[in-house]
């Protein structure tokens, strides 16, 4: 060998030994054995087409992923049961589809108690269990956080900006959550980690991005697979053995069939996910991987699971352990079953469900779909016209699954009905089911309506409120029942300081019997604001329940109506659900805050930044406490972060003017006041903002 190609190979070597025991020399052929003392790592990556990764032919460059899948069982033919985040997850993690956990949307919906997960299975048998996830449709208030000692959620609240984007935490900041748990182990552990960088808007980091200048999507991926690298170089190290499991929940549209993102349709762009199964041992001898064409679904990952750990099967799950297939690299079909609610649920429009038997998928619409994935798997050539023996044969296997229609959101009891009728709104809901669909309430007849609310969100964002509103008017009047066309039309005028539009939007949805959960949130939460506080009270008591932000709507019309009691009371039982709900926190000092108790409102203010620092409001509140405790130094450096946090904190904006002239910084204050009088809202603020102008003349 030259002295050039010894050096290549001694630094082969050194890279080798650097990355530790996750890439030594493959000795054996690989596949899963059981053994009880292991660690198990679960890895869902939001909203990951299959096709995304280079190990499957995708564009990204993903050399951590495709280095475990080298070494691992890589399955060609995977499939999610749901294209959102929430149900998608809730199958994996309990092992049973959506109509058997009942979580069939991102909003609205909540795990039963008592549902055995996979948490909840592996915590008995000696596990320590920890999750850490990146998006907000995993908040523990969804009730996912059963069995986890851990449940690392601390995303940010839904706040202002979340009908058009979703509060997530970078992937970096998941993995170091996820590995200073891992590390502080002594025993063996279970631990999901979930990252939801992929998903819409594509905003990678600078690096990344400027290597997929014209691809946006593929730089989210190849930044994902770079921040997952220190979470598995660090299994090397580990004391015992760890199980790695891979996934997505869904995979993203990316146009294809019209479809913008995901969570209209089902077809292979959106349903078909990576799924990669392997195992990191420190020390010991790296694996061969082998490639498994034999198709799996989300429900075989829970048994899988359990067989790996010697925990036997429960044959009352409709997975199977793929264990077996991996050894044998086949294994007999068994049919999948899929389904995409959220368009029935929040617009009214037909039902998605459908199976996927063999390379054959049948998608049940009221204008059916079959499609030969072998040899079509863009789904260009619709067979069901033609295919009238196969659409009977795969429609009974559909059959066979049991599937019940999806329980409303926020369902309505009887009472909650008759007070909805009480304040003259109409009962029902623009998805409650219906005997019949037909060819109009198809989505792909309706998917121009999704384009139009994704163009109407993105003008909102770009500081066009005016084109963004003209186009959820389109929206409505072309599909009179599209329930979140009304809610987003309503924020826009809301954020517009168009307060009296914003409630008559959402005031027509319900009269028009659009009476679906988030719309009647929102119309509470702007009646409290705009002191319509007994009205409010009407509208959401009997709604909240276990509903988070129900209950957070329903807490604020409390303390607007001067029942601070039950506020108070209201705040709480949101926080029994979810412990880090800052949000909560938040409303409690400002109600201790009213009551005159600086100290207990401060307490609780600063709880409410230690779970999220990000809470505008919070910031705002707390710098109220500083300035009437004389610290009026801190008080400013509050109100500055939360107008840095969100330009439209406007309580901040006044507070800051008012507090920097009063201390003789007039250059400074003019600044600030200037931003308020330019920006507040006079429907809200009209005597403030004539107190401002005054004030920097």
């Amino acid at each position: 060998m030259s002295r050039s190609g010894r050096f290549w190979a001694l630094a082969l070597v050194a890279a080798l030994a650097v990355a530790g025991g996750i890439w030594r020399t493959r000795q054996r052929t690989f596949t899963v054995e059981q053994r009880a003392d292991r660690n198990v790592l679960l890895v869902t990556i939001d909203t990951l087409r299959a096709d995304a990764l280079s190990a499957y032919g995708g564009r990204a460059a993903t050399p951590q992923l495709d280095r475990l899948a080298s070494n691992g069982a890589r399955f060609t033919f995977a499939h999610s049961h749901a294209v959102v985040t929430l149900p998608s997850h809730t199958s994996l993690l309990t092992g049973t589809y959506p109509y058997e956990h009942g979580v069939r949307d991102n909003n609205g919906y909540r795990l039963r108690p008592g549902q055995a997960t996979l948490a909840t299975r592996l915590e008995p048998l000696g596990f320590a269990t920890g999750a850490f996830v990146g998006g907000f449709p995993l908040d523990q208030r969804f009730g996912l956080n059963a069995g986890f000692d851990v449940y690392d959620d601390r995303i940010g609240e839904a706040g202002s900006t979340v009908d058009f984007a979703l509060p997530e935490r970078r992937a970096d900041a998941v993995v170091a959550a996820a590995l200073g748990w891992t590390r502080a182990q002594k025993t063996k552990w279970f631990a999901w980690v979930h990252v939801f960088d992929p998903h819409a808007p594509y905003q990678a980091p600078e690096e990344f991005a400027r290597r997929y200048p014209d691809d946006p999507y593929a730089a989210e991926v190849a930044w994902t697979d770079a921040a997952l690298a220190p979470l598995f170089d660090s299994l090397a190290s580990a004391p015992r053995p760890t199980l790695v499991i891979v996934t997505a929940d869904h995979g993203e549209s990316l146009g294809q069939h019209g479809e913008l993102t995901h969570g209209i349709f089902a077809y292979e762009s959106t349903l078909r996910v990576p799924l990669i199964v392997a195992e990191i041992e420190g020390g010991g001898s790296v694996a061969a991987g082998v490639v498994i064409d034999t198709p799996a679904r989300h429900v075989d990952v829970l048994p899988t699971v359990l067989e790996a750990i010697g925990a036997g099967t429960d044959a009352r799950l409709p997975g199977r352990s793929l264990g077996p297939v991996i050894a044998s690299r086949s294994g007999g079909d068994r049919p999948s079953y899929f389904e995409a609610m959220t368009a029935n649920l929040s617009r009214g429009w037909a039902p998605l469900r459908g199976v996927i038997a063999g390379r054959e998928k049948y998608i049940d619409l009221p204008i059916a779909e079959l499609y030969a994935l072998d040899t079509d798997p863009r789904e260009d050539n619709n067979l069901s016209p033609a295919r009238h023996d196969r659409v009977e044969v795969l429609l009974n296997t559909l059959r066979g699954f049991n599937v019940a229609p999806p329980a409303l959101p926020g369902e309505e009891t009887a009472a909650v009905r008759d007070r909805l009728r009480a304040l003259g709104y109409v009962g029902g809901s623009a998805a409650a089911p219906r005997d019949r669909y037909r060819d109009e309430d198809d989505p792909k007849r309706l998917i121009d309506i999704d384009a139009l609310l994704h163009r109407a969100g993105d003008f909102f964002q770009r500081g066009r409120p005016h084109e963004a509103a003209a186009l959820f008017q389109e929206a409505i009047k072309k599909r009179p029942d599209t329930a979140d066309a009304y809610r987003y039309l309503a924020f826009v005028y809301w954020q517009s300081g168009r307060p009296e539009e914003a409630i008559r939007t959402l005031e027509e949805a319900l009269k028009h019997g659009v009476s679906h959960r988030d719309v009647r949130v929102k119309l509470g939460i702007y009646l409290a604001e705009t002191g319509r506080a007994d009205r409010a009270i009407g509208l959401l008591e009997g709604l909240a329940g276990d509903d988070i932000e129900a209950l957070n709507a329903l807490g604020i019309a409390y303390g607007q109506a001067g029942r601070a009691p039950d506020a108070s009371r209201t705040f709480r039982r949101a926080l029994e659900i979810d412990p880090t709900n800052g949000l909560a926190w938040q409303n409690i000092g400002t109600l201790e805050l009213r009551a005159g108790d600086r100290g207990a409102a401060e307490s609780s203010l600063r709880r409410a930044l230690s779970i999220d620092d990000s809470l505008p409001g919070a910031h705002t509140t707390l710098g109220v406490v500083l300035a009437q405790t004389g610290r009026k130094a801190d008080a400013i450096d509050e109100w500055k972060r939360a107008v840095a946090l969100n330009a439209s904190e406007f309580d901040a904006l006044y507070n800051l003017t008012v507090t920097l002239i009063e201390l003789g910084r007039s250059d400074e204050a003019r600044r600030y006041g200037q931003q308020y009088v330019a920006t507040a809202p006079p429907a809200f603020y009209r005597a403030d903002i004539a107190r401002i102008e005054s004030l920097i003349r």
